[in-house]
């Protein structure tokens, strides 16, 4: 587009600051033309404008449905203004050229989040607005597109800069700007519907996301990363930071992580995360002493971790915890005397929790140019399910314990074993490609930390023994009770190691492989 701006169409639900522009818009006089509620809002503020039925000499129908959705509007935008056939056209109909477009669309996320009303969602679908920012998108070589009221200032800064027009490169940023909104807006309304109908695998799958903020740097410094949140029902992630620096991918992969493990406990827990895996975790009626086992799982690796946990920080937790280097806490509230003390700590980051809620039912995982989806892992095991295979029968106090080692076992990446006692794990093997590594690890860690406690311990694998010297590993450290999914071809050579042994063993049938 050589010439100025000659005419400008404005169609807002948020007519926010829009003041702003009308005064720019008025000094360049540019005609401005729009409908219902904005038309009469610049009314309102004293600014000339020509209502689109006016204009179209069209009213609109269908309960307002139909208002933009004019040839006249459509053409206005759309035509090339290099093209002389598109021009003789144009001057044939006696359309105008439209050169600015300002939309907004009916707030349907806002409505989905305030009401289950189903007429109202459905009429806030917006048609319209999306079919009007395509259009001037597409034909950005000469139109203008506004999607966003933060970029008001950018166009202002452009029309003074160039007498009344914008330049090629303002347009083409703002066009990709607008193909975002529209497939975001899409996006949105297509999960609405997939939520609605319980849909988790439709044929076409997209994941919509709204930028939250820039992070300091992705897994390594090198890298660039930014968080954005796909919740069609909240506009936050619930994660309310009461100190410290901003996070990075790292701090964000490592709470997820204590999070998923949180919300998975029962009773008050702890757990302590180091990259992404579980250095400890503990559930206790006590919260003190669920962070103190936590701790005491493996306070080498639980140094410049993040502890997670689900109650609130008192003065007496935080003095404990202050004597650690953390660079996380998560909590349900801090006291007034606990940010007295952690305060303290110069590089901590301090994060309420309270308002965090579990909603996403599936995982997503992706590669170059595709992704893979699955269903949350939501099982531990069914008791129903349960198979006693060894002579000697599991308490139910020694069933709950082996609930507890394989609740924590499936959160850690594979191949892992997890070594509890008491509802507090006090040998983690993580990761291995091999399980016997794993399970040699997690005795080491335990045999390091708390050797007492290896007695009479309880044991969890993710998945099945391929052989037995895992199992014998566990069983020379002391583990009496082992639960693991079976369904391996020597699952018989596996039981009768532990009939000989004296220990019980629980099949769950159940995997839990994480990679």
């Amino acid at each position: 587009m050589s010439g100025k701006i000659k005419n400008a169409l404005i169609s807002l639900s948020d007519k926010e600051q829009i003041v702003r522009v009308l005064k720019t818009l008025q000094k360049y006089k540019i005609n401005i033309i729009s409908s219902g509620g904005t038309y009469r809002e610049i009314k309102k503020l004293g600014y000339k404008c020509t209502e689109i039925s006016k204009y179209t000499k069209f009213k609109e129908m269908l309960d307002g449905r139909v208002k933009t959705l004019h040839p006249k509007i459509h053409a206005g935008i759309l035509s090339k203004r290099s093209n002389s056939k598109h021009r003789r056209e144009m001057n044939r109909k006696k359309f105008k050229n439209i050169d600015l477009i300002i939309v907004n669309f009916y707030p349907f996320q806002q409505t989905i989040q305030k009401t289950k009303n189903f007429r109202k969602i459905i009429e806030n679908i917006d048609i319209g607005g999306p079919t009007m920012v395509r259009a001037a998108a597409k034909n950005f070589n000469d139109v203008s597109i506004i999607t966003d009221k933060k970029d008001y200032g950018f166009l202002i800064s452009e029309l003074n800069k160039n007498k009344g027009s914008t330049s090629l490169k303002f347009r083409e940023k703002m066009a990709c700007k607008a193909f975002g909104l529209t497939a975001y807006y899409d996006s949105v309304v297509s999960n609405w519907f997939n939520e609605k109908l319980n849909i988790i695998f439709p044929e076409k799958k997209t994941i919509f996301g709204r930028k939250i903020s820039q992070l300091r740097y992705g897994e390594n410094p090198h890298q660039k990363s930014s968080i954005y949140i796909n919740d069609l029902f909240n506009d936050e992630l619930g994660l309310k930071k009461i100190k410290g620096k901003a996070l990075s991918y790292n701090n964000y992969n490592d709470i997820f992580t204590g999070l998923e493990i949180l919300s998975s406990f029962k009773k008050t827990g702890t757990v302590i995360i180091k990259h992404a895996n579980p250095s400890g975790a503990s559930v206790n009626n006590s919260a003190i002493k669920s962070f103190q086992e936590s701790y005491l799982s493996d306070p080498t690796s639980a140094f410049g971790g993040i502890v997670a946990c689900n109650f609130k920080i008192n003065r007496r937790i935080a003095k404990e915890m202050s004597k650690v280097f953390f660079e996380v806490i998560l909590a349900k509230k801090f006291d007034r005397e606990s940010l007295k003390i952690l305060g303290l700590k110069k590089n901590l980051i301090l994060i309420d929790i309270s308002k965090f809620k579990h909603k996403k039912e599936y995982q997503v995982k992706p590669f170059t140019n595709s992704f893979l989806v699955q269903d949350k892992n939501k099982i531990i095991f069914k008791k129903k399910d349960l198979k006693i295979v060894t002579k000697l029968k599991p308490t139910k106090k020694e069933i709950k314990s082996a609930e507890f080692a394989m609740n924590i076992c499936k959160f850690i990446k594979s191949n892992s074993i997890i070594i509890a006692n008491n509802f507090s794990t006090i040998g983690i093997g993580a990761g291995q490609p091999s399980r016997v590594d794993s399970c040699k690890i997690a005795v080491q860690k335990a045999r390091q930390f708390q050797p007492k406690k290896l007695k009479n311990s309880v044991a969890a694998s993710d998945a099945f023994f391929p052989f037995s010297d895992g199992i014998k590993k566990l069983i020379q450290a002391g583990v009496k009770v082992i639960v693991q999914p079976g369904g391996s071809i020597r699952d018989q050579e596996s039981i009768l190691v532990a009939n000989k042994a004296g220990v019980k063993m629980i099949f769950t049938g159940v995997r839990h492989f994480n990679h």
